[in-house]
């Protein structure tokens, strides 16, 4: 039976060394590479700016690898974009590719043969090419209106042969080419988040007071001279802690919470007659309110700047139409 070859006793010295040292040489890699950025990555912009298609992104291995998430990051703040492998492109996929579309060719040789096999069919439909390449003297560059130099000295891998380095300057170039678009389309945060319903900064940005608030019978309200009795028995029934104050038209005249209660008591005393007050005695008038149309992670602002836990929502005559706490801000996940 053939024995095995063991590997050598784990060395966690050595291995936090060469994290490091592949930190290190991934990090002057890119800061090297920012000194390069010149007129060739402003046209680069530009052209992308001016496609009234796709920017369609191309690669072989490691570098098709990093397209992907290079497509990704364009679709997602603002440039419509998609990946296309180019082995694929050449038995079909390349009918994804219109005259309107621009092309980002990822090589860090600039030589992939797949890759290069499909350039002067790019050229001969007029789409413009930008190269992202370690090369610039390369077939792919060669080709190309703009030439991306992301060049690095060595990789991380100490053989130099695992793109390391090589793979992170593309990574860095594709997010300073969205970054660089977003800045020019003026894209904002409320863009990002439509493009991200789902995640957390969407709902942030996309929840409105009106989406999560307690409105018609759900709400707490009660007149100026219900009996304190009246009030508790609304703040108990609907289940938010507090109830409004509102007159014979429903405006907001004062609001009043079970902290309250707790509050007066202490203040009175147990033996006070509490049941000869009526709401208007006890409410805070001119409570905090927030509009229907606001963000919801808006009325979590002004609940923490208050230090209140739910508030009133009215309309723009100071009626009242809703209300909110913080559990309901929770379980639509915007806090």
């Amino acid at each position: 039976m053939k024995r095995m070859n063991l590997p050598a006793p784990f060395d966690a010295a050595r291995a936090l060394a060469m994290a490091q040292e592949t930190l290190s040489i991934e990090a002057q890699a890119v800061s090297a590479m920012a000194l390069r950025i010149g007129d060739s990555f402003a046209e680069a912009v530009a052209s992308m700016l001016a496609c009234q298609g796709r920017v369609v992104v191309m690669g072989m291995g490691k570098s098709g690898h990093i397209g992907r998430k290079i497509a990704a990051t364009l679709a997602s703040t603002g440039t419509p974009a998609m990946f296309v492998h180019p082995a694929e492109a050449s038995h079909g996929d390349l009918g994804m590719i219109t005259p309107a579309d621009v092309v980002l060719g990822i090589s860090n040789s600039g030589e992939s043969e797949e890759l290069n096999a499909i350039l002067p069919l790019i050229k001969r439909m007029g789409v413009p090419l930008i190269a992202l390449t370690g090369r610039t003297d390369s077939t792919l560059a060669r080709h190309a209106l703009a030439v991306l130099d992301s060049s690095v000295d060595k990789e991380a891998c100490p053989h130099n042969l695992a793109p390391t380095a090589s793979t992170t300057a593309q990574l860095a170039m594709g997010d300073a080419l969205a970054v660089a678009l977003l800045d020019a389309r003026g894209f904002k945060a409320d863009d990002f988040a439509r493009s991200h319903p789902g995640g957390a900064l969407g709902r942030k940005l996309l929840t409105h007071v009106s989406d999560v608030m307690r409105s018609g019978a759900d709400l707490p309200r009660v007149g100026p001279s219900a009996s304190l009795m009246e009030l508790m028995g609304v703040i108990s029934a609907k289940g938010l802690g507090m109830s409004a104050v509102v007159d014979a038209d429903d405006r907001v005249l004062g609001v009043f919470t079970d902290g309250d209660l707790r509050r007066l008591i202490e203040k009175t005393g147990s033996s006070a007659d509490l049941r000869s007050l009526c709401a208007s005695d006890v409410m805070h008038a001119n409570p905090r309110t927030v509009v229907a149309d606001a963000l919801a992670v808006e009325a979590a602002g002004v609940m923490e700047a208050s230090r209140i836990t739910s508030v009133l929502v009215v309309d723009a005559a100071g009626r009242l139409i809703g209300a909110l706490n913080t559990n309901d801000l929770m379980r639509s996940k915007v806090i």
